[in-house]
């Protein structure tokens, strides 16, 4: 829902007065920790190797298909494309290091990055199978979602994808994404043509989802089993209601 538009001096529909805006800086290279795991810009000689060794760990390509690079037969190509994340300020390419064993097992980068407007994208998101379905692995999208709405202040969080790319779209949908639509044949990758799912997250809507990811995350959410009492979608529902 979107507010009621205002009218300017020739009865024309315009989008809500911002009197007050300025350009909000760059996401700096600095770590964002939390209980479960901390996020570190890519440094090749403290993580290639650990997350070489933890997407080893997959049957096969199958987490690649989606991706730009990968899979990777050996560390030497690995190495050889986390140089490169390393080096990109956008995307800004992180290391998501699991707190319980000190190791990298994914990446997730900040892109698209658009101060003026307030505007940042997750994506790159590469989870080995030491991080799915893991509580790290959703700490490290609230982390990077704090710190573009709370630390950075913009307005808007997008999460885009192959529009045949079922895990990220329930995903996004799971995180408190909303979905907007699909751009047509919108990139050619790895030979083939894409259709692109967008989704996103506004300022106005993060205070709900906030609530909703910090509930899960809570050790007062999980039995001791380690299974979750509440499921995030469902907390994110109830905190926007």
């Amino acid at each position: 829902m979107t507010d009621a538009p205002n009218f300017n001096d020739y009865d024309q529909p315009i989008g809500p007065a911002l009197p007050d805006w300025k350009p909000r800086a760059q996401p700096p290279r600095t770590p964002v920790s939390g209980r479960y795991c901390r996020l570190e810009p890519i440094d090749v000689e403290r993580h290639a190797k650990d997350l070489f060794d933890a997407y080893a760990t997959a049957p096969d390509g199958r987490d690649w298909t989606y991706m730009s690079g990968g899979p990777f037969p050996d560390f030497d190509s690995y190495y050889a494309y986390a140089t490169k994340l390393a080096a990109s300020t956008d995307p800004l390419h992180h290391a998501i290091v699991d707190l319980e064993t000190g190791k990298a097992v994914g990446t997730l980068a900040l892109m698209r990055i658009d101060p003026a407007n307030g505007v940042v994208e997750v994506g790159h998101v590469a989870y080995s199978p030491l991080l799915k379905r893991t509580r790290a692995g959703t700490e490290a999208q609230y982390l990077l979602m704090r710190r573009a709405f709370d630390e950075l202040g913009y307005r808007r969080y997008e999460w885009k994808c192959d529009s045949l790319n079922a895990p990220s779209r329930r995903a996004a949908a799971r995180y408190g994404f909303t979905f907007e639509g699909i751009f047509r044949n919108a990139i050619v990758y790895r030979g083939r043509s894409r259709d692109t799912a967008w989704f996103s997250i506004t300022d106005a809507e993060w205070p709900a989802i906030s609530r909703g990811f910090e509930q899960w995350l809570s050790l007062e959410n999980f039995d001791a089993q380690g299974q979750h009492r509440a499921g995030l979608a469902a907390l994110i529902a109830a905190a926007r209601a």
